[in-house]
């Protein structure tokens, strides 16, 4: 293992413990250049390994822009006040299965600059976060991460006394070259905004993290639309106006992450290089073999995040393969995105029906939890409040809010 000396080039200079640390709110004329830097030198990958690179497109803080209430903050460090931190987070109001609502925090995009790690200022950025969320009146706090991500797990539940709560299942397909087929039998109908919402609002009542402002994301620009897939006849009869759903379906929403921030592969060998690339052309060349390729990820590729996925009724597992089906090739007529992506419950049944690569997918992510707030009893919510964290989860579904990929 290749040890860095203090004067060398990979470790410029030497960090002074006790210099003081100050914690305040994101400004983008004074600190875009900085956290972007941050950014850069967080995603520097090992030596010889392949290495995703997360580009936000000039913009660091597009991951919670869409949240009404948001927030970036940064840390500055030492006398010169450089700056060595950022963290972003945002307040929503959720469900926590049966007929509960509470405010939730989130808490994403953790980056501590690599020459100034070990010395706190993680722990200072989520301390200052969890102030300004309390002031919003939120009642827990929560983040995510990879079951594998050792250092970040730590962080959090032995220095800021979160719990292990969910363990998701993250699900990536790779978008391919050719088409793939609709279910014969099948109709794909687009929902319109406001029959989408009455839809999700009742099949996800009883579900954990269903957003209360879904309006809000059904009508952004980057959700591409909600559809629905049923037996071709049940077409005729049915009408979405009456709010009656029809007896065999399954549901889908599309989020556009690529008008957020883009991927792209980097430190891949020559080899695998040049399978991958082949892999295409030849899919490209010959779509009726239905060969599964490889995207051009080495490129910049945005992602489509497929959410709010439920299904119903007798053959309703093919259902949803065929609306994912329906989803990849949105994706692949729009030349820029290199994958699908849903993330749903561990034992949430659609799970099994969601076509991806398991070597891409995650089989858990890991979301922990911390209560920050009392409860508000007087507020008028469905139900009198109780504790998320202590409670038995009543349903294996969990809505994955697409604003939080």
């Amino acid at each position: 293992m290749k040890i860095a000396a203090e004067n060398s080039p990979e470790f410029p200079m030497k960090i002074k413990v006790n210099s003081v640390v100050i914690v305040r709110e994101y400004n983008e004329e004074r600190d875009k250049l900085g956290v972007e830097e941050i950014e850069r030198r967080c995603e520097t990958g090992q030596r010889g390994k392949p290495t995703l690179v997360t580009d936000l497109m000039g913009d660091p803080v597009c991951r919670v822009r869409h949240f009404p209430s948001h927030i970036a903050l940064v840390a500055e460090y030492g006398e010169e006040k450089e700056t060595v931190g950022v963290i972003r987070g945002c307040v929503k109001t959720v469900t926590t299965g049966g007929s509960n609502f509470v405010k939730l925090a989130y808490l994403l995009g953790l980056r501590v600059s690599p020459t100034h790690r070990r010395l706190g200022i993680g722990t200072k950025l989520v301390q200052k976060l969890e102030e300004w969320c309390k002031q919003q009146g939120a009642e827990y706090s929560y983040m995510a991460t990879e079951c594998s991500n050792e250092a970040s797990i730590n962080l959090f539940t032995r220095k800021c006394s979160y719990t292990k709560f969910r363990t998701p299942t993250m699900l990536v397909q790779p978008v391919h070259a050719h088409y793939k087929p609709v279910g014969a039998g099948i109709s794909i109908v687009r929902l319109p905004r406001k029959s989408a919402e009455t839809v999700y609002r009742r099949v996800f009542a009883n579900s954990e993290f269903f957003p209360k402002d879904i309006d809000l994301i059904l009508s952004s620009n980057l959700n591409l639309g909600t559809f629905m897939a049923m037996p071709k006849k049940f077409v005729p009869r049915w009408d979405p106006k009456t709010g009656i759903l029809p007896p065999s379906f399954a549901i889908l929403s599309v989020w556009n992450t690529k008008e957020v921030f883009k991927l792209q592969l980097k430190g891949v060998s020559a080899l695998k290089y040049a399978f991958c690339v082949g892999s295409r052309l030849l899919d490209a060349w010959m779509p009726w073999l239905r060969l599964p390729s490889f995207p051009d990820v080495f490129r910049q590729f945005g992602v489509y995040f497929l959410y709010g996925l439920h299904m119903e009724g007798k053959h309703a597992s093919l259902l949803m393969k065929s609306l994912c089906a329906f989803a990849h090739n949105m994706a692949r007529d729009d030349g820029e995105c290199g994958a699908l992506v849903a993330e749903v419950g561990a034992k949430d049944p659609v799970r099994e029906t969601i076509p991806h690569w398991r070597k891409f997918s995650w089989a858990e992510d890991l979301w922990c939890i911390k209560k920050i707030g009392a409860v508000d009893e007087d507020r008028n919510e469905r139900c009198p409040p109780s504790d998320w964290m202590k409670s038995r989860s009543s349903t294996s579904v969990i809505f994955v809010d697409p604003r939080d990929i």
